[in-house]
């Protein structure tokens, strides 16, 4: 069986009224698009995780990968050494450990304007805060109507 002959007939074996199949030509591109769509949003993230990597200062509060918090105390080639606790015990990681940066120096100095609210919030916080607003509101409403 040829690879023109593969086309042209159909499921079941015999040759199709309409002529030539485009279903495994249509499939097949549509493999390739998605293929280059997931390639090309990695190299993105890859390249914004490279760039916060080569831009870590002393003094930048950092997470890794292992989910350990400290500041960064110096800075070698490809590892960095940070300090954990109010003990000052100091690990040495690989720049590549470094998830991402929490709170950066430029931000302790005041040259950037520190977040008022971090990006992300857990859901039972933002759930707390909601019924502290509900109970805030209901304690108003009966103020407002005894000042009538």
């Amino acid at each position: 069986m040829s690879f023109i002959t593969l086309f042209t007939e159909g499921s079941t074996g015999g040759t199709t009224s309409g002529g030539f199949n485009f279903m495994p030509i249509i499939m097949i591109v549509l493999l390739v698009v998605v293929f280059f769509f997931m390639y090309r949003s990695n190299k993105k993230q890859e390249r914004q995780a490279n760039e916060m990597r080569n831009n870590l200062e002393v003094g930048d509060e950092v997470t890794t990968i292992g989910g350990i918090v400290g500041e960064i105390v110096s800075i070698k080639d490809e590892t960095i050494t940070i300090e954990t606790s109010k003990d000052r015990t100091k690990i040495r990681f690989l720049k590549t450990a470094i998830r991402n940066v929490d709170v950066s120096a430029a931000q302790k100095r005041g040259e950037v304007p520190m977040n008022d609210k971090p990006a992300e919030k857990s859901a039972k916080i933002e759930k707390a805060e909601m019924v502290d607003d509900k109970k805030e509101a209901v304690e108003e409403a009966p103020k407002a109507d005894e000042e009538k």
